[in-house]
């Protein structure tokens, strides 16, 4: 293999390309036909590592014909990228220049391949996406509903009993596509034993983190953005805090955490353990959502149903 890095700047229309440390650049265009060309002139290139930015989406179908052809594959955090390019002084924009500073990232930083979902899971996240997006609207009407003048309230009425009814077909979607699956369905089932998660926690981990069970209970508490940082200076000693990640992932372990430090008795002694050291709420809840976390991923790679103490 050679040591060679490629960056891919995806647009909605385009796509261009460029590699490291040659730095021979192509563009094609954002199409089945201009996509193959591409990935027929990446694979001639035998690279390292492709990189690419996560781009709303727009990045996806050249993501899966990559990973079809087992290129190591690694998608990013546009974030990432522009520090990177200010770091280097490169202030200049335009698709090319992109091209060229993601594979100078891929290059210098050398990210971790990731694995990437299959057509299966990625429907199955659709879904799931679309159940808290409706859950948001829903939300956002009732909200409405309280203040609303008297002429546009039935309106609103009409807009929540819609939502209920979409709610409603999308869980039963859900449902339906995580018992297609024999593999979904056990981890379904290994998940939902811990009675504190329930079917919205387990549905989002199986879409949202193909990486349970196959990472270290480390790894994947960095990955969703549960693992305390080190914030340190010369003699200076910051408080320890998390950010990044994954948000909705966070969001439902949240909630799953908040009944686990009621009604599990290994969360519940852990929380209260940290309470009566003087940690606060918010410190214990992450504390006890990241060993929820590290617990669950245990339980997926061992296959083993959760046992109460």
């Amino acid at each position: 293999m050679n040591n060679i890095f490629v960056g891919i700047d995806v647009a909605k229309d385009t796509v261009e390309v460029a590699e490291r440390p040659g730095g021979e650049h192509k563009a094609f265009i954002n199409n089945d036909e201009g996509l193959e060309a591409m990935v027929k002139w990446i694979i001639s290139l035998s690279p390292a590592l492709v990189v690419l930015e996560a781009t709303g989406g727009y990045e996806m179908n050249a993501a899966r014909m990559l990973a079809a052809k087992n290129v190591p594959l690694a998608v990013v955090n546009p974030r990432q990228v522009r520090d990177f390019a200010k770091a280097t002084g490169k202030l200049a924009k335009t698709d090319a220049i992109d091209a060229l500073i993601i594979a100078r990232f891929g290059e210098a930083v050398r990210p971790e391949p990731r694995i990437l979902k299959d057509e299966e899971t990625q429907r199955l996240d659709a879904l799931v996406t679309r159940r808290r997006q409706l859950i948001e609207m829903y939300i956002a009407e009732n909200n409405r509903l309280a203040l609303a003048p008297a002429w546009t309230r039935q309106e609103i009425k009409e807009h929540i009993d819609w939502l209920k009814h979409a709610l409603s077909k999308t869980n039963n979607d859900i449902s339906r596509f995580l018992k297609s699956s024999t593999i979904w369905q056990e981890k379904e089932n290994i998940l939902r034993s811990m009675k504190c998660v329930g079917p919205v926690t387990a549905s989002t981990l199986i879409a949202e983190l193909p990486e349970l069970g196959l990472l270290t209970g480390k790894q994947v508490a960095a990955l969703v953005g549960v693992a305390p940082l080190n914030w340190d200076s010369g003699l200076f000693r910051g408080k320890r805090c998390v950010w990044g990640g994954r948000a909705s992932i966070r969001a439902a372990l949240y909630m799953s955490t908040l009944t686990g430090i009621r009604h599990n008795p290994v969360l519940k002694e852990f929380y209260q353990r940290l309470r009566a050291s003087g940690k606060l709420h918010k410190v214990a809840m992450t504390a006890c959502m990241r060993k929820l976390l590290v617990i669950l991923n245990a339980m997926i790679k061992t296959k083993t149903c959760w046992q109460a103490p």
